[in-house]
């Protein structure tokens, strides 16, 4: 049946959380902000980030300094600079893969092409020790971003099969569902953190806990 499975990379096949927690952790010290919640400031910063990519292509570097310079004001953090989203970026080497990651990779890519799509620039994904995959999508290969289509229009243009054979798992219900189900995507919703649908996302065909039922659903 699905003959390209596609993956969100950063929060679905990789541990963001923790080691972007840590990156948002510094930044705040350094701004002299320790009383601000990393994990709050870095998901307002996200949100952010989701809002730019609708508008003229940026790179993700820069709507990520971009957003660091509105978080900064939206908290009220005068000590802050844009420039140290830089330590961010940095610790793109530190991530890791979910422990559910790599066995149920290795499964799935019995039978079945790998493609990883990622709102994210060439060079960051390098810097990453993402996974083996057959098709790399990137929004900077894009010149867009999954929310409004872009990206997944990248994916199958080159995925060289047709669209009902494709499998899209992503964890970011508003880039990932988002972007993917208008296109006719299949989208399974890897809701790692156990979140609530909002009323404003299409349904997702699949809602898994994390990669594992991946297995039995694809045959792998």
């Amino acid at each position: 049946m699905y003959k390209l499975l596609s993956f969100d990379v950063y929060g679905t096949l990789m541990d963001t959380p923790p080691v972007s927690a840590k990156a948002f952790g510094r930044i705040l010290a350094d701004a002299g902000a320790s009383n601000v919640d990393p994990a709050t400031f870095g998901g307002w910063w996200e949100q952010r980030n989701i809002a730019h990519y609708y508008e003229p292509y940026r790179t993700y570097k820069e709507i990520g300094r971009l957003s660091l310079d509105e978080a900064f004001r939206h908290f009220g953090i005068a000590g802050g600079n844009p420039d140290w989203i830089r330590h961010y970026f940095d610790a793109f080497t530190e991530l890791r893969p979910y422990p559910d990651t790599l066995p149920t990779l290795e499964k799935l890519s019995v039978g079945h092409r790998i493609a990883l799509v990622s709102n994210i620039d060439d060079d960051l994904l390098a810097a990453t020790p993402i996974p083996k995959a057959d098709l790399i999508c990137t929004a900077e290969r894009a010149r867009g971003y999954k929310p409004d289509g872009t990206l997944f229009r990248y994916l199958i243009a080159h995925a060289a099969v047709g669209v009902p054979e494709i499998l899209h798992s992503g964890q970011s219900q508003h880039t990932d569902m988002v972007g993917g189900k208008p296109l006719g995507l299949t989208v399974a919703w890897i809701n790692r953190r156990h979140l609530d649908l909002h009323p404003s996302v299409p349904e997702p065909d699949h809602i898994f806990p994390d990669l594992r039922p991946l297995v039995s659903l694809t045959g792998g």
